[in-house]
């Protein structure tokens, strides 16, 4: 490799910084030739965490993990040290957490009597158990642009399975079928143990302060340039011998304009679309504010690039009906043990062990789920964090009339201990900051084939995409692993590596898994 050979990334998500390292682990890139490009204040994309104390904690959301899969994002993070253990990784640190606080749950729903629903049985009717059958053994090609609802009948969307699956993985009825049937492939495991979510594996803290901070320290460390405050808005490209050629780069800094010429042999990775675009905090007395595609432009790059390019995608497909790919979140900071203390004598599990409690009645399709205590880094020990979030955020509440997108964090709090019967008293030094999401789950919308562009578009010389828009034969969006896998394809590909990337580990061709499955829907 040329020793100046520079990368530069647009957007500063957990994608970027897997492949800036990957460029360095891999690829024997220097650090100093490699630059992050970030519009926001700091570094993570989605993967957020933010706040303290008096201030109030806050944090979008959290995403599944599990060592069964997550591949490619475990061989990353083998390499990165831990920053609380001296001598191991993250990896390490995290494998040991989850030997210590094993994933339980007790309560993973409640009904609108406040009881614990029996979930041994999936609920399925041989009907159901057909239907479901025939989508997993689908061609994807066949399902095409297709939803959910075009394959299981409503009876379907009322059994146990439903309510569990969907508050784990945030699927809608009206979303992808080709999707719903990859994570039944990609997440076997999971089917047979859905109601425990014993398979769920959590870092120490948040994932911010547990993956994000100790990656990028890392790429400090390796002189990486992580850049905030950076706008790329354009880029200058060329086509030469067939192949398309990025040159300049245009954008701001700190608000000014700014030009970055490219040399022969740079490469450029651009993180197209965001799940998180567009997206606000409230307050305990006010909603999050109602903002579009405009606001943050994370879309309006991949747009212009896609304009007459089919291999570059369409962002028409995940960006065009926020009322089918939006929901809100909320995290609460509590200064009294108090809302605890009942939350884990009514469920059983000990915070940190009982995974998502769903409220299944619940006009939002509202969860909530008690983390491993302290969730942030700077968090004191007399303080407790929880979060939350509802599917259907434009209904009206149970408890509260009004629809979830225009609550205040008190008006939250209230719909809570509606649905739990707890006194507003559990909650009075409660801090919720609501938080709404336009995008949230844009990477689920129906889509064609071609609709999604490889990691690498064909025709392209030194430009990749890195993303939860791209195409990934067998992998699921809405991970860290999907985003992580990405990276490394892209990075491997550009650089013409050999060394093989991990791949999906196939649990749905073992005939354990598949008997454990098959058993599950029976019952």
């Amino acid at each position: 490799m040329s020793p100046t050979r520079k990368a530069y990334f647009v957007g500063g998500g957990i994608g970027s910084l897997a492949a800036a390292a990957f460029l360095i682990r891999d690829g024997g890139m220097a650090g100093g030739q490699i630059s992050v490009l970030e519009a926001g204040p700091v570094m993570g994309g989605s993967l957020d965490g933010a706040g303290d104390a008096e201030r109030g904690y806050s944090m979008r959301g959290g995403r599944m993990l599990t060592t069964d899969n997550y591949e490619c994002t475990w061989d990353l993070f083998k390499s990165i040290p831990s920053l609380a253990q001296p001598g191991r990784s993250v990896f390490d640190e995290t494998l040991e957490f989850n030997e210590q606080h094993v994933s339980r749950a007790m309560a993973r729903l409640v009904d609108s009597r406040r009881a614990k629903v029996p979930v041994a049985s999936m609920g399925f009717s041989m009907h159901d158990r057909v239907e479901l059958l025939k989508l997993a053994n689908a061609d994807e090609a066949a399902l095409g642009s297709s939803c959910i609802t075009d394959h299981l009948s409503p009876a379907f969307f009322e059994t146990a399975f439903w309510f569990m699956w969907v508050t784990t993985f945030a699927f809608q009825p009206w979303h992808s079928a080709v999707e719903f049937r990859r994570y039944l492939h990609r997440f076997m495991l999971e089917f047979s143990r859905i109601e425990t979510l014993a398979g769920v594996k959590r870092t120490v803290l948040n994932q911010y302060d547990s993956l994000v901070v100790p990656l990028q320290r890392w790429l400090q460390a390796q002189g990486v340039h992580l850049v905030t405050d950076c706008t790329v808005t354009d880029l200058d490209h060329r086509t030469q011998d067939g192949a398309f050629e990025v040159i300049a780069l245009h954008g701001t800094l700190k608000g000014q304009p700014e030009t970055m010429q490219l040399e022969e042999g740079d490469l450029v990775f651009v993180q197209n679309g965001s799940m998180t675009d567009a997206s606000s905090l409230g307050s305990m007395t006010a909603a999050p504010a109602k903002l579009g595609k405009a606001h943050n432009g994370s879309w309006t790059l991949w747009e212009k690039l896609a304009e007459g390019r089919p291999a570059f995608g369409n962002p028409a497909a995940f960006n065009s009906c926020v009322a089918q790919s939006d929901w809100a979140s909320f995290t609460v900071t509590l200064k009294d043990p108090a809302f605890f203390t009942q939350m884990q004598r009514f469920s059983g599990n000990e915070a940190g062990t009982g995974g998502l409690v769903t409220f299944k009645d619940s006009n939002w399709l509202m969860s909530i789920v008690l983390a491993h205590q302290p969730h942030f880094a700077n968090q004191p020990a007399d303080v407790q964090v929880f979060w939350g979030y509802g599917l259907f955020p434009d209904r009206i509440g149970n408890f509260v009339a009004k629809a979830m997108a225009d609550c205040t964090g008190a008006e939250l709090l209230q719909e809570l201990c509606g649905h739990l019967r707890f006194d507003l008293e559990t909650v009075a030094t409660a801090n919720c900051i609501p938080c709404r999401m336009p995008y949230i789950t844009s990477m689920f919308m129906p889509r064609a084939p071609g609709d999604r562009p490889l990691p690498v578009p064909p025709g392209t010389k030194n430009f990749a995409f890195i993303s939860q828009f791209v195409e990934i034969p067998q992998d699921t969006v809405f991970t860290v692993e999907f985003s992580v896998r990405a990276a490394q394809m892209a990075v491997y590909q550009l650089l013409g590596l050999k060394k093989p990337i991990p791949a999906v580990t196939p649990h749905d061709r073992s005939l354990h898994a598949q008997f454990d499955a098959l058993v599950k829907a029976l019952k």
